[in-house]
C-alpha cells in the first residue's frame, strides 16, 4: 500500500480566479492522491495533518473566499461578484469530488468553506471584521462550529466582556477540523446580552486544550474532537458577527448559514455514494464469476463476461439511478442557495423558506441514497468489503452512516410536507 510523508512542505498554490479552468484538474489530482492510500489512512485513524497539507499545496482552503462585508467607500456590503474567490457551485463540485475519494476530508473542507463565510453571514455594520477573510485568503484552515450545542451536551461556550474584548470559556465537541485547524470559529453566548457571538480563536493559545476523537465508526479523519477554553482572550476585532438571542429576530440572510452547512454536507454524502459506486463497479468488472447451471433463460453466455449477470446489471442500474436522482436534487438546491447569496441582505423570508425546502429535500434524498448505495455494494461485491484485503468498501458505508446519523430524514420530510400543504416556513434554529 502506498505511503505518504507525515508532513509536506511545498509552497501554497495561489488560488485562481472564479472562472479559471484549473480547479477541476487540481481537484482531480488531489482526489486521486487521496484515493491512492485511502484504505491505509482509514485504518490508521490518525489526525489528518498530511491530508490537510495536501489540500494546502493545491490551494483548496482559499478557494471559496467570501466577499468583503463593507465596500471601500463604507456604503455597505459588497455583492458576490466583487471579490476574487470562486463561487459556491465550484466549491461544492470540489467538495463532492474530494468526498468521493475520502469522505472525511470532503467533510473537513466542506465545513471549512462554510466557516470561512461566518463573518459574511453574521457580520453587521457595527462589528469590525477582524482577520476573518484575510485568514482565509492566507490559506489557513478553519475548524469549529457557529451553532449552539444541544443543551444535553453541556452549557457550551461563553464570552465575557472585558475592557479590551472578551474572555472565552467553556467546552464542547466539534465534528471536524479542531485537531488540525489554524484558527477556530466558534459560537459563544455573551454573558451580558445572551446573544450568540461568532469568534475567531487561535488554537495555539495556552488556554486552549484540544482532545482528539478518531475512534469513531466512520468519518474518522475529519479532525473531530473536544476543545476546552480557559479564559482565552478574544479581541474586539476577532468577533466576526452576532446572532440575536431571539431566533425570530434573525435576518433571512443570516438564516442561510445553517442551510449552507446542511447543503455542503449533502454534497459530501453524495460524493461518498458516488465514490462507493465507482469502486464497486471496478470490483464487479474484475471478478470473473463461475459458469451458471442450466437455466430457462439460456444465461450460460453471461459467464463469458464477468459483469454480465442480469441481476447484477439490474442492481447497478437501480443504484446508478438513485445516485443520478440525488445529484439532480442537490444541484437544484445548490442553484437556489447560490441565487439567495447573490441576492444578499435583501433576501426575504419567503425566498429563504423556498431555499430551506430544497435543502431539506437534498438532505433527505442524499442521506437515504448514500446509506442504501453503500449498503448494497457490500452485497454486490461480497469479499471486497473485508478488512483483510481488497477494496475495503465497508469504509464507504461507515462514513455514510456516521455523516447522516445526525440528520433525521423524517424531520426534513415533515418540514417539506408542511410547507407544500400549508405554506408553513421551515423552522430556523441555531442549535445543532
Amino acid at each position: 500500500m502506498p505511503t505518504r510523508p507525515v508532513v509536506r512542505t511545498a509552497a501554497l498554490r495561489k488560488p485562481a480566479g472564479p472562472d479559471d479552468a484549473m480547479w477541476p484538474r487540481v481537484t482531480r489530482e488531489v482526489a486521486d492522491d487521496l484515493a491512492s492510500d485511502a484504505i491505509a489512512r482509514d485504518r490508521a485513524g490518525k489526525p489528518p495533518y498530511d491530508e490537510v497539507a495536501r489540500l494546502r499545496e493545491a490551494g483548496l482552503p482559499a478557494l471559496l473566499t467570501p466577499p468583503p462585508l463593507h465596500d471601500r467607500d463604507g456604503a455597505g456590503h459588497g455583492g458576490p461578484d466583487r471579490h476574487s474567490g470562486a463561487d459556491w457551485r465550484t466549491a461544492t463540485a470540489v467538495i463532492r469530488e474530494i468526498a468521493a475519494a475520502d469522505g472525511s476530508i470532503g467533510e473537513l473542507i466542506a465545513r471549512h468553506y462554510v466557516l470561512a463565510w461566518s463573518g459574511h453571514f453574521f457580520g453587521t455594520q457595527d462589528l469590525p471584521t477582524g482577520d476573518g477573510p484575510p485568514a482565509v485568503d492566507r490559506g489557513l484552515l478553519l475548524g469549529g462550529a457557529t451553532d449552539l450545542p444541544d443543551p444535553e451536551s453541556g452549557p457550551g461556550l461563553t464570552l465575557t466582556p472585558t475592557a479590551s474584548g472578551h474572555l472565552l470559556n467553556g467546552s464542547r465537541t466539534f465534528a471536524a477540523g479542531v485537531t488540525v485547524a489554524d484558527r477556530l470559529v466558534v459560537g459563544a453566548a455573551s454573558t451580558r446580552t445572551g446573544e450568540l457571538l461568532i469568534a475567531l480563536v487561535n488554537p495555539s493559545h495556552a488556554g486552549v486544550l484540544v482532545t482528539t476523537d478518531n475512534d469513531r465508526l466512520g468519518q474518522r479523519l475529519t479532525g473531530a474532537g473536544g476543545v476546552e477554553f480557559d479564559n482565552v482572550p478574544v479581541g474586539a476585532g476577532h468577533v466576526l458577527g452576532a446572532m440575536p438571542r431571539d431566533e425570530h429576530a434573525v435576518s433571512a440572510y443570516t438564516a442561510l448559514a445553517p442551510l449552507a452547512l446542511r447543503l455542503v454536507l449533502s454534497h459530501v454524502a453524495l460524493g461518498i455514494a458516488e465514490g462507493a459506486l465507482a469502486e464497486a463497479r471496478d470490483v464487479s468488472r474484475a471478478v470473473r464469476r463461475a459458469p451458471r447451471a442450466e437455466t430457462h433463460d439460456d444465461s450460460a453466455t453471461y459467464a463469458v463476461r464477468p459483469s454480465g449477470d442480469p441481476y447484477l446489471l439490474l442492481a447497478y442500474g437501480e443504484l446508478a439511478t438513485a445516485a443520478h436522482t440525488a445529484a439532480a436534487v442537490v444541484e437544484r438546491a445548490t442553484d437556489a442557495l447560490e441565487q439567495g447569496l447573490r441576492t444578499g441582505r435583501d433576501i426575504g423570508m419567503d425566498e429563504r423558506a423556498e431555499i430551506a425546502v430544497l435543502v431539506a429535500a437534498a438532505e433527505a434524498v442524499t442521506g437515504r441514497s448514500a446509506v442504501d448505495i453503500t449498503t448494497r455494494i457490500l452485497e454486490l461485491t461480497q469479499a471486497a468489503a473485508s478488512f483483510d484485503g481488497g477494496a475495503a468498501l465497508d469504509r464507504f458505508w461507515r462514513n455514510a452512516r456516521a455523516l447522516t446519523a445526525w440528520s433525521s430524514p423524517t424531520h426534513r420530510l415533515r418540514d417539506i410536507g408542511d410547507h407544500y400543504l400549508n405554506g408553513t416556513h421551515p423552522p430556523f434554529t441555531a442549535r445543532s
